[in-house]
């Protein structure tokens, strides 16, 4: 029988809190057993499945995202190096449109916020007569929506 893990040990292994495990496990993410007292054990495989999470999210996958890539995985097995590169692939596309965004937000920084007077409705150079309040609520110039 594969070695057992409390939910402190894996906490403490993942530097992930306890309560985001227990989280994770009611959204179904990660599996536990429970020992005769009711407490969780995790089989040591949980540790790549909760870096994997705690990636996934870092690039920005919702939980609802991360939870169907997971269905791609072995349950109850450590996914091999394969397993990782078939989902990984994927996200290559994911991670090019996120740092465009970041791009946009730090132009934004310089071009916008920079000048001073932080106030979208009044701008002249970046919202001449407020036309991106009548297209919708939002930080639409930030979001990626036509200027």
């Amino acid at each position: 029988m594969a070695e057992l893990l409390t939910i402190g040990e894996v906490a403490r292994r993942s530097g992930v809190a306890a309560s985001a495990l227990r989280f994770y496990e009611e959204r179904g993410l990660l599996e536990s057993e429970r020992a005769g007292s009711g407490h969780r054990r995790y089989p040591r495989a949980v540790l790549r499945r909760i870096a994997f999470i705690v990636f996934a999210q870092r690039i920005g996958l919702t939980l609802a995202e991360i939870a169907t890539e997971l269905e791609r995985l072995p349950a109850h097995r450590a996914p091999t190096r394969r397993d990782w590169g078939r989902l990984s692939t994927a996200w290559s596309s994911r991670i090019d449109a996120r740092i465009a965004e970041l791009e946009r937000l730090k132009e934004g920084l310089t071009s916008c916020i920079g000048c001073g007077c932080l106030s979208l409705d009044r701008c002249q150079l970046a919202n001449p007569g407020d036309r991106l309040g009548a297209e919708g609520p939002g930080p639409r110039a930030w979001v990626g929506a036509d200027d």
